[in-house]
């Protein structure tokens, strides 16, 4: 028997380790309230999550070995934040509430998935994610979505970059994603070409900052890009050594964002995570599609920021340049802010997260016929 009450639960490998790692400081938030444990299947994952998290991690490499640590647990709610198909063999599980809480708010196509109905619960940031529900999946049933924000908008990163006189102009390109449909990345089709825009830029700093997935990316267009971005960035820091153009390839981007006064991104949680914590700076949203009516219908961040794809990519330095002497897009941003976040300001969504965990556990302890809900174990109660 075990006094783990909340499961936060990852199958995959180190590549998309990403997902789970953003989690962390939010659980260890948690499990001052309820006690909560880490399922691994891969024992790279389970020793970089040993690394960087004092919560218990476990390891259940086999199906019989996960069903084992299940019934050692005897926990009462599980997390998921990934669709991995090997999210399947934990749901089968029936005495734990299964929870989606996913890894950023984004307006990709992959965000409302038909995943979600497999989940007693889907955690949503705010409004945009509960109409992309509606609007995206047939016999759905919305009365599953709890709107939480986004926690991880809460925690405060020490900063990555040095303080700098010079305007910074943060390029933060996506990844390719598992298929056409879900792609979004502008790093194979225009990353260089952004790069040398925004170092045309007069009295700048450029940062570059990659998905993760972009550094691990198996795809030879996309590699050779990002080499060539690195090499770029390279060289650029050799002619202006005082300038601190620079690339992040590891580390949190929400520690990056504070140092910089505009940002060049695709279609991702990324441009979301900037309107919510940076909306008094431009945005620039790339578009791989060249489909602007795609784009406002489906994105709609698109509205309150520049768009650029391939025919007017000529003219970014001067509009990145406009942008940063005169915002006209900023009223825009204030309103668009709240269709994603709701009303939520700092501290919101980590709060409403923790009360909709523990509501889900006393909902479990009703409906699996423990008491009558209204209290939990003494070591996990708390105002």
């Amino acid at each position: 028997m075990s006094d783990v009450v909340v499961l936060a639960y990852f199958p995959d490998d180190l590549t998309r380790v990403y997902q789970l790692t953003q989690w962390l400081p939010v659980l260890e938030v948690l499990d001052d309230d309820l006690r909560v444990g880490v399922v691994t299947r891969d024992a790279d994952v389970a020793e970089a999550c040993r690394r960087l998290t004092g919560l218990p991690v476990h390891l259940a490499p086999s199906f019989a070995e996960l069903m084992t640590l299940y019934g050692e647990l005897d926990a009462k709610l599980v997390v998921y934040c990934n669709n991995s198909p090997r999210n399947f063999e934990s749901l089968v599980d029936p005495r734990m509430l299964h929870v989606h809480v996913n890894h950023g708010e984004s307006d990709k196509q992959s965000m409302a998935s038909n995943n979600a109905k497999a989940y007693d619960r889907v955690f949503v940031a705010g409004t945009a994610a509960v109409e992309r529900h509606r609007a995206g999946l047939m016999e759905f049933d919305p009365d599953r979505l709890v709107r939480v924000g986004r926690p991880q908008l809460d925690l405060h990163p020490e900063p990555l970059l040095p303080a700098s006189e010079r305007r910074t102009v943060l390029y933060a390109p996506t990844w390719e994603g598992d298929a056409d449909y879900n792609s979004y990345t502008s790093v194979d089709v225009h990353g260089c070409e952004i790069v040398r825009s925004i170092l045309a830029l007069p009295r700048v700093r450029l940062v570059y900052k990659p998905h993760p997935k972009v550094t691990t990316s198996d795809r030879p267009d996309i590699r050779d890009a990002h080499r060539a971005i690195l090499d770029t960035v390279a060289e650029a820091d050799a002619r202006e050594p005082d300038a601190g153009h620079t690339a992040v390839t590891s580390g949190d981007i929400l520690a990056v964002m504070p140092g910089c006064d505009a940002i060049v991104t695709d279609v991702s949680s990324v441009g979301l995570d900037w309107l919510y914590l940076q909306t008094d700076k431009p945005i620039v949203l790339t578009d791989r599609h060249h489909d602007p009516d795609r784009l406002r219908r489906d994105v709609p961040v698109s509205r309150c920021a520049d768009v650029v794809g391939g025919t007017d990519l000529g003219g970014l330095t001067d509009l990145l340049e406009a942008r940063l002497t005169h915002d006209e897009h900023h009223l825009a941003r204030l309103a668009m802010r709240h269709h994603y976040f709701d009303e939520l300001q700092i501290g919101d969504s980590t709060s409403r997260f923790l009360h909709a965990v523990r509501d889900l556990v006393l909902l479990r302890d009703r409906l699996i016929g423990r008491g009558d809900g209204t209290e939990l174990p003494q070591e996990t109660a708390s105002a």
